[in-house]
């Protein structure tokens, strides 16, 4: 195979698996007009049509889905040993790729990283912020970071904060004028500022539980918001309350901006956890920071 084949392969499987030239180009450092061009190529050479391409989107064609099927391991298996190849340096060296949310990254990623990097200036980390939840096999992370009870079955998890809570929040002021819930069916009778997710699009219903009771409430408001900062900030102005990971309002109320309510309804439950598929060759450089994020109560 010619080095320019290994090329154009992983040129077309970077748009394969992100659906989208734009995306690909971003993810291998080049131009959407070369990526296309390098793409084109493949097909020539090839003799078959592996993309098909609308205005609005990209996707495999059969052929496309059956290199595709064959590509995955085959790069796979050459990234693992490439891998293994860094336990014969001296120091832990190499480029790590995480997806995160944001409040995880501020929280915990961070300042792990801030203490660790100093010491191997030969390690790289690339942080993804987003809410959604990115394949981290065919998107080609190293591993994601997440609440626990979101985590896949086969994937190895290992703690890297707290249990958490929920928090109902409101303002003093929005309290005082419409009253405080005592339980989470007096929601009703409230505005509250809803999220929406990034998943499947919609609204996340409240979650709340007491003595091994579960409640999910669907709440009716003015407001909706894809991002939880934007919830803090209009239920700190007094638009209404608003149900998030404590973590996320802890400066609220800290700073009095807001107060919690049904927070006997709000039981702990598993916090953020790295997690990577089982099979991943795990390399020193990954394996030093897996170990500088492990949470020790």
């Amino acid at each position: 195979m010619r080095r320019e084949d290994l090329t154009d392969l992983n040129a077309f499987m970077a748009v394969a698996e992100a659906r989208s030239f734009t995306r690909a180009a971003a993810r291998l450092g080049t131009s959407q007009s070369a990526l296309s061009h390098t793409v084109r190529r493949l097909e020539a050479r090839l003799g078959v049509r592996l993309l098909t391409r609308t205005t609005r989107r990209v996707a495999p064609t059969e052929a496309g889905e059956k290199l595709l099927r064959t590509l995955e391991p085959a790069f796979d298996e050459i990234e693992n040993g490439l891998a293994a190849l860094n336990v014969l340096r001296d120091r832990p060296a190499g480029t790590i790729r995480i997806t995160t949310t944001e409040q995880a990254a501020v929280s915990i990623l961070w300042p792990a990283l801030e203490r660790l990097l100093p010491d191997y200036p030969e390690i790289k980390v690339e942080l993804s912020l987003d809410l959604g939840f990115a394949d981290i096999v065919s998107q080609r992370f190293d591993a994601g970071v997440r609440l626990g009870e979101q985590i896949a079955r086969d994937m190895v998890a290992v703690r890297i904060g707290p249990d958490l809570r929920m928090a109902t929040i409101g303002s003093t002021a929005y309290l005082a004028r419409r009253g405080r819930p005592s339980l989470p069916q007096d929601l009703a009778g409230h505005d509250c500022i809803n999220l929406r997710l990034p998943t499947a699009g919609g609204l996340y219903a409240w979650e709340y539980e007491v003595d091994g009771r579960e409640l999910r409430v669907r709440v009716e408001g003015t407001l909706v918001f894809n991002d939880p900062d934007m919830c803090v900030r209009a239920a700190s102005a007094g638009f209404g309350l608003a149900h998030l990971p404590e973590d996320h309002v802890a400066d609220a109320l800290a700073a009095g901006r807001v107060e919690r309510v049904l927070e006997e309804w709000c039981p702990p439950f598993p916090g953020y956890h790295l997690y990577y598929p089982s099979r991943r060759q795990t390399s020193p450089a990954f394996a030093l920071l897996v170990e500088a994020l492990r949470y020790r109560a």
